[in-house]
């Protein structure tokens, strides 16, 4: 248990400081800037209860709030997104799959997996946009910000899941 909270502590950390130090500084186009610490949620496994989903999801929000400075944002989209991530998951799940399936290419394949992560990002990514705007005077600009965010953010979070390690399993 301690080192699952280790684990996603790091995930956190690095995520956030990843956030802090590179992709606050790319917007491409104007527009995009990619959102990595939304990565996190993807991570936790079926079965996980909603109050610790919640709780991270805040977690990590408010740090990345702290640490660039949007006071609110990234906590109420990473709690939203919490709260709706324990309902998104069993959709995409297969059907064989274990109570504590861990999300990924491998247990979920990719193209399964991958619309999981888009619903989720793009969840995230709405939430961001519509409280960092806090109206839609400029819908347009809204909405070309948050799908082209969401798109760099989705394709981001598709590579950190190639690169995670897989779990050896013991016979």
């Amino acid at each position: 248990m301690i080192n699952l909270i280790l684990q996603r502590f790091l995930w956190m950390t690095v995520l956030v400081a990843a956030q802090l130090l590179v992709f606050n500084h790319i917007h491409l186009f104007q527009v995009a800037t990619p959102l990595p610490f939304v990565y996190l949620l993807l991570l936790f496994p079926l079965g996980t209860e909603h109050w610790r989903v919640l709780i991270w999801g805040f977690l990590c929000g408010l740090l990345a709030d702290i640490t660039t400075l949007t006071p609110g944002v990234g906590a109420a989209a990473m709690t939203l997104t919490a709260f709706v991530q324990p309902y998104l998951l069993p959709l995409f799940t297969p059907k064989d799959a274990a109570e504590d399936m861990e999300p990924s290419y491998r247990t979920m394949g990719f193209w399964l997996y991958a619309r999981y992560a888009s619903f989720l990002t793009a969840i995230f990514c709405a939430c961001y946009f519509m409280v960092l705007a806090f109206s839609f005077q400029h819908l347009w600009e809204w909405l070309v910000s948050m799908l082209s965010s969401w798109m760099l953010t989705l394709v981001l979070c598709l590579i950190l899941q190639g690169f995670k390690k897989k779990k050896k399993h013991e016979d």
